[in-house]
């Protein structure tokens, strides 16, 4: 078995595998045992067909697409473990030679890792992020966390208002003519929530339980019935009921009650401790965000085509593994939204250059600066995992491997270089 190689343009690469002749008929030899049962002939027991004379009746290459398919499957991710060249897409194969008596030779043409000119550390500038915690965030973030312990109150004395839940029957018409699926009873509403026509919920405003109305309404441009799309339409609209959502009322005995504290100052002052971590990180994430964008805008590189297809494969990828949690698949998806997967290609390219971009800049700049991870390194990161997963530190060193423990030295080396990058820039 050999590799060669060549260094193409566009950051490209061809290798050229060589497979033993041996190795090739012994390939053969495989399909055949495998595939003999499905063969028979006059005076012969299935299965038992001699491989010359099926290949004699067939000709020589009766067995090679799969042999061919079988050492490339298994000699390929072999061949590159120990080739001198960052390999960073899928091959596109193709058959050089393939013949009875003769080595097995095929080509990969694949993209390799571009170079990276990195951009003026001292250009760097990036918009500086406010980390203040208002009076306002402290109240918005308190009221959030009485809804969670809200209640629901019939209302009868007032007329419906926006955040009011009411309850309707409808339906719908067009020139006079009801049509379907503009029909519903004891249908909840929340107005305001915008989840009906625009103009719908806003014409219920007002409007008190027990009365009876016309809501006028115009179905948008581009509405998915397009027997509806653009016209006018008139709903009979019953109000059924209306409810409204009851704060609890914030007071000492509310606080000790609900949470580990015992008056509403100390409840208040966790509230902005918390909204104040959670603000340092989110700028903290802001600041990296840009900074590494802003030396991807001043870099030099030129993307291969075929990375970028092998990222926007893994993001479709990955985006089928998450529906099938919601339990669909990625094939379901696309029916529903009546789009291909060329088109789901298309929608994510953007965003595939522009991942691939920051991730050889950080990459870059972690080889320039040289950066190390030191054993603290790993233990420090180690101990996160354990605190993420709540696991003791020991059973994590048992469960990560090899490849999962380079992987951990590499995301620390990027982190370190993410760090650098942002210790260079100019908030502004």
């Amino acid at each position: 078995m050999s590799l060669t190689y060549e260094k193409l343009e566009n950051n490209m690469a061809e290798l050229t595998i060589t497979v033993p002749a041996e190795d090739f008929k012994k390939a053969c030899v495989e399909v055949y045992n495998r595939s003999k049962n499905k063969f028979q002939f006059d005076g012969f027991r299935k299965g038992k067909v001699p491989m010359a004379f099926i290949e004699k009746t067939y000709g020589p290459a009766v067995f090679y697409e799969d042999a061919a398919n079988d050492l490339i499957n298994k000699t390929y991710f072999e061949e590159i473990k120990d080739v001198d060249l960052d390999i960073v897409s899928n091959p596109e194969i193709s058959v050089s030679q393939i013949e009875k008596g003769k080595d097995f030779i095929y080509k990969a043409k694949v993209a390799v890792k571009p170079p990276v000119e990195l951009g003026d550390y001292d250009a760097i500038e990036i918009e500086k992020v406010d980390e203040t915690v208002t009076d306002e965030d402290v109240e918005k973030e308190i009221e959030r966390k009485l809804k969670e312990n809200s209640t629901k109150q019939d209302v009868t004395d007032r007329a419906a208002k926006d955040g009011d839940e009411t309850t309707i029957n409808f339906e719908g018409f067009v020139d006079g003519v009801a049509f379907e699926g503009g029909k519903g009873e004891k249908y909840p509403l929340t107005l305001g929530s915008g989840s009906f026509i625009p103009g719908f919920e806003d014409q219920i405003v007002g409007h008190n339980v027990g009365e009876s109305f016309d809501v006028n309404v115009t179905f948008p441009e581009q509405y998915q019935a397009e027997d509806l799309a653009g016209k006018d339409a008139v709903f009979k609209v019953d109000l059924l009921g209306i409810k409204e959502t009851v704060l609890p009322e914030l007071d000492d005995e509310y606080v000790s009650d609900t949470s580990d504290f015992e008056t509403v100052d100390e409840f208040k002052a966790d509230v902005r401790k918390t909204l104040e971590e959670r603000k340092k990180e989110s700028a903290k994430r802001q600041r990296e965000e840009a900074a590494v964008e802003k030396l991807v805008e001043l870099s030099t590189m030129e993307l291969p085509e075929p990375m970028i297809r092998y990222q926007q494969e893994k993001m479709v990828e990955n985006f089928g593994q998450q529906l099938m949690y919601q339990g669909m698949n990625l094939e379901q998806y696309l029916n529903m939204t009546a789009q291909t997967k060329d088109d789901m290609l298309d929608q994510v390219k953007p965003e595939a250059e522009k991942q691939i971009k920051k991730s050889l800049v950080v990459e870059a700049v972690a080889n320039k600066e040289g950066f190390e991870v030191t054993d603290e390194d790993k233990e420090a990161e180690l101990e996160n995992l354990s605190k993420q997963y709540q696991m003791d530190i020991e059973k994590v060193k048992e469960i990560m491997g090899e490849e999962q423990m380079e992987a951990l030295a590499l995301d620390v080396k990027m982190k370190k270089a993410v760090e650098f990058i942002v210790s260079k820039a100019k908030e502004v």
